[in-house]
């Protein structure tokens, strides 16, 4: 893993909070949730430490690599979790604190991801609800490169879709009912782009068969 030192390049957004008025969601943008050099510091970090893995999936029987790096840390208490999980690390749980605060939700799993260049992203979907409910509440925090966030509605073609550019530091809250009515992605981008990390903290609630 090459670590780049170009946090000076990322940019930060013009801060200040947005509540999205857009139907059959909850939806709130904070740019510089967290500052320029706290950002430059968790995405130093978090990209030299972090265990990164491939991921792959299964489409109509075939199994693909997900254009992107993950990692997964989930409280070991929590029931299902993999004890031989990786331990939160200090930088994570003080990014997990500073949501959980800003948002009176407590979350006990994280899924990174690493978007290494334009190559990497991920396509329109919703997240799966075997492990979080059809209604998830999910916090997202960005650092390092910009980039685009768009959403659309599942039924209504009429509603325009929405693109949020997502900057160095900033804070997404997706809640209600946006995960049933909504599909989001981060397109592939023909430009240069340096790494982006993203965080979704989540509720992992495992539903088991009786």
């Amino acid at each position: 893993m090459t670590l780049f030192n170009d946090t000076e390049l990322f940019t930060a957004g013009l801060g200040g909070k947005k509540v999205f008025d857009i139907p059959d969601s909850e939806l709130i943008l904070i740019d510089n949730f967290f500052t320029k050099e706290e950002s430059d510091r968790f995405y130093e970090r978090i990209l030299r430490k972090t265990k990164w893995r491939e991921y792959e999936m299964e489409i109509y029987d075939k199994t693909y690599t997900v254009p992107r790096m993950i990692s997964w840390y989930e409280d070991k208490d929590n029931p299902g979790a993999d004890p031989k999980g990786p331990d939160w690390t200090y930088d994570l749980l003080t990014i997990r604190g500073r949501v959980e605060k800003e948002t009176q939700v407590d979350f006990n799993s994280l899924l990174l991801n690493l978007y290494r260049n334009g190559n990497d992203g991920v396509g329109w979907h919703s997240d799966k609800e075997h492990n979080s409910g059809p209604n998830p509440i999910i916090a997202s925090v960005t650092f390092g490169e910009t980039r685009m966030f768009r959403l659309r509605h599942k039924y209504s073609k009429e509603i325009p879709q929405i693109e949020i550019p997502l900057h160095h530091g900033s804070f997404l809250l997706m809640a209600g009912t946006t995960n049933s009515f909504w599909q989001h992605q981060v397109p592939k981008t023909a430009r240069d782009v340096l790494p982006r990390i993203n965080l979704t903290f989540r509720q992992t609630k495992r539903v088991y068969d009786i």
